[in-house]
């Protein structure tokens, strides 16, 4: 039965796409239907094939291990207050925000050294040539994997003017579907399983591949580009800056995710106080509005809910606060539970996103202003859909 609810899901979500598409009778479904099946197989390989699972382990274990070197400079800035049993207990800001300072700078290290670059030119070759969409489309959506919805358009930004607009609809769904690998950290901390986050973010192609084509299906001219070069993207100039520059953006980070949470959490408590009268809160909205999609993951009746109150708290909100109270429990759910939660609320397909994007890839091509303003809601809301596919496909296969 749960098998059914997910494939019901996906069709779900495919009438939800096509009734927002901008372009119903341009849709290509050959597309769609090459992209799903793909996306079927890769998902099956990291979840199912042994040697697919292994490896999505491995680099789990290594990445979580990598993460845990941040402690060394964090209890030498901050001392015992690193230590989550200590007598100051928990703080977030500390024990979570603080990763993400160091995880900046490593990965500001490797984009300087062309390692990023390299891969991501690779990868979204392939991702091109076998999903059958644009090129520059494969490359903006395989960035994704690894960076976030306003750091992959850096990487390309000099092939951004020659973007159709289906491809910069493709930059938003892929970018609010997408996390960034410096704030895996953050999402570890609060016990989120690093292997989860790995395969939610290895699914961000194939996903936004589909549900661009059903949002704004390509009518233009797609620009062909010789070579796509993403290298020497970074603006440092030795390593040393490279590290200087992605502490900087770490914390910049920490700035502003810290900000935005006590803002929201206190926003929420606002709105709470306001229904009491009625005996009602915000989540119990959230849950009600968002069950529906929770009810095609086939969790349960006693779960759906409370997953659908997590799906509200991530696009209304922000995914941190999901992610915090999904951390707190997710040793005692099933596996297939804890990885279709875990893919479905990750991403930044949250409002607040949508202002960080328009006016950070704006940054980069101001002529973009316009459209991306025109196409960013719609973004959002596939953003959100393509991590909900991804949830509802792990469901059919974990299902077996």
């Amino acid at each position: 039965m749960d098998c059914v609810l997910n494939i019901l899901g996906i069709i779900f979500l495919f009438v939800c796409a096509y009734v927002l598409s901008y372009h119903k009778q341009a849709i290509s479904w050959k597309l769609i239907g090459r992209c799903l099946l793909l996306q079927f197989v890769w998902a099956l390989f990291l979840v199912k094939v042994p040697i697919g699972s292994l490896a999505v382990s491995k680099l789990g274990d290594f990445i979580t291990t990598i993460v845990g070197y941040s402690r060394s400079g964090l209890e030498f800035v901050f001392g015992s207050l690193v230590n989550p049993t200590g007598a100051s207990g928990f703080i977030f800001v500390v024990q979570v925000l603080g990763t993400i300072i160091f995880v900046g700078s490593l990965v500001e290290v490797l984009n300087y050294l062309g390692v990023l670059g390299w891969i991501i030119a690779k990868l979204g070759h392939l991702v091109g040539k076998i999903s059958g969409c644009s090129q520059l489309e494969g490359f903006i959506c395989t960035a994704n994997i690894f960076l976030s919805d306003t750091e992959a358009p850096f990487m390309m930004s000099r092939y951004l003017k020659f973007m159709t607009k289906s491809e910069i609809m493709a930059m938003l769904v892929s970018g609010m579907s997408s996390m960034s690998v410096s704030i895996f950290g953050g999402y570890i901390a609060m016990g989120i399983p690093a292997n989860y986050l790995i395969i939610a973010s290895a699914l961000v192609p194939f996903s936004s591949i589909i549900i661009n084509a059903m949002l704004l299906p390509e009518e233009e001219k797609p620009q062909i580009v010789e070579k796509i070069d993403l290298s020497g993207e970074s603006k440092a100039s030795n390593i040393i800056e490279a590290i200087a520059n992605g502490s900087m953006k770490g914390i910049e980070m920490v700035i502003a995710i810290a900000a935005s949470i006590v803002a929201i959490i206190s926003m929420v408590s606002l709105v709470n106080g306001g229904l009491a009268f009625i005996n009602l809160k915000l989540e119990q909205i959230f849950a009600w509005l968002f069950s529906p999609f929770a009810y095609f993951m086939g969790l349960g009746n006693d779960l759906t809910l409370w997953a659908g109150e997590l799906l509200g708290s991530k696009m209304i909100l922000t995914e941190f606060i999901p992610f915090a109270a999904l951390g707190k429990v997710i040793d005692t759910l099933n596996t297939r539970t804890a990885m279709m939660l875990s893919v479905a609320i990750s991403g930044f397909a949250n409002v607040s996103s949508m202002a960080i994007c328009v006016s950070g890839i704006a940054a980069l091509c101001p002529e973009m202003r316009g459209t991306l303003s025109k196409l960013v809601f719609k973004g959002m809301l596939g953003g959100f859909a393509a991590s909900v596919l991804n949830a509802l496909i792990l469901g059919i296969i974990l299902w077996f």
